[in-house]
């Protein structure tokens, strides 16, 4: 949900995308779940913009659908 709405809510006057993604990245890491068991990370780098950018040209009838591939993305049981 972080991602989403911080991305789709237009905060801020300029780089929601970014910022949206930086506030996940720090989510992911302050709960410790930034990086898998082995130290690589969870989500790759490409994998966030890609993400971030499909939320952002995302209808707000999808809301529920990207939330879901974000959180299937993370979840300790796909790795």
């Amino acid at each position: 949900m972080l991602l989403y709405l911080v991305t789709k809510n237009h905060s801020f006057s300029d780089g929601n995308k970014r910022i949206a993604a930086t506030l996940f990245l720090w989510f992911l890491a302050n709960n410790n779940i930034l990086y898998n068991k082995d130290k690589t990370k969870r989500i790759a780098d490409n994998t966030l913009v890609a993400l971030t950018l499909m939320i952002a040209e995302s209808k707000s009838e999808e809301k529920d659908i990207m939330v879901k591939v974000v959180v299937n993305l993370i979840n300790n049981r796909n790795k």
